[in-house]
């Protein structure tokens, strides 16, 4: 049973405290039960490959809504740790760089769908983006190398918990097997995005973007000869972050489609 109010909250979901160490994370009425059950098969998957991430146990229904039962991890995400620490700003996005590629270097897992086919329908899906732009981002997208490596899809200091044994890592419901250097480029999408944010005062955005410059300085620096198909990457990605209805980037991530692309 439910007890208290949540203890984090999200776009999704609300999460509570649950019996014998775990959480609940109970989504909201209108998300798709699918999307759930998909979400606990991945967490399982990359669970049993050794990445650090929570154990997940059952889904369940609670007053109409389904919830997922997770291993509690006693954790800060690293984006609410570093305006309270701001000194290790640097650090924090050299380890979330080193995370990165350690997930990269995991085998294929059984089960993920294509990080191509996903990226190719959310291109398809970006209502915002004039279609000789999109006709452009899937001719590119079609040239890329595919990859057979496991990515995340949805990298960002948000979903990394720092904790006493080290940083976990979270929400896998983007998992795709595919192309690293496209899941950095992603990551790069997401933080360099959230930058533009009007939500963000200007030291929060000089703050977002030192940081994703010494994360992407350790990720290069680590797979070297990677950065070429890095540029590539991110107009492609940008126009697939467009399917996401995030008004107050859309005409930034145009930009970046554009001028990537032209």
């Amino acid at each position: 049973m439910l007890t208290g109010k949540p203890i984090a909250l999200g776009r999704t979901a609300e999460i509570y405290a649950w019996p014998n160490n775990q959480v609940i994370k109970l989504f909201y009425g209108w998300f798709p039960e699918g999307s759930i059950r998909y979400e606990a098969k991945i967490s399982r998957a990359v669970y049993a490959a050794g990445l650090p991430v929570p154990a997940v146990s059952d889904v369940i229904e609670i007053d109409g809504r389904f919830g997922l039962i997770y291993e509690r991890i006693d954790g800060t995400s690293m984006f609410e740790v570093l305006p309270v620490k701001p000194w290790r700003l640097l650090s924090y996005a050299r380890s979330l760089a080193e995370l990165h590629t350690q997930m990269h270097r995991e085998a294929a897992i059984d089960g993920i769908p294509s990080q191509r086919e996903r990226l190719g329908h959310k291109i398809r899906q970006a209502k915002a983006l004039k279609l000789e732009l999109k006709e452009a981002a899937l001719t590119a997208l079609e040239h890329m190398p595919v990859g057979t490596s496991l990515c995340h899809g949805d990298f960002h200091p948000g979903n990394v918990l720092i904790t006493t044994k080290g940083p976990v890592i979270i929400d896998w419901v983007d998992a795709t097997i595919g192309n690293p250097i496209a899941d950095l480029a992603r990551t790069s999408i997401i933080v360099l995005g959230a930058s533009q944010s009007e939500a963000q005062s200007w030291i929060e955005r000089i703050a977002l973007n030192w940081f994703h410059s010494a994360y992407l300085k350790r990720y290069l620096k680590l797979n070297p000869g990677s950065e070429a198909q890095y540029r590539k990457w991110l107009p492609i990605v940008a126009a697939g972050r467009m399917s996401e209805g995030i008004d107050e980037i859309e005409a930034w991530l145009r930009a970046q489609v554009r001028a990537g692309l032209n």
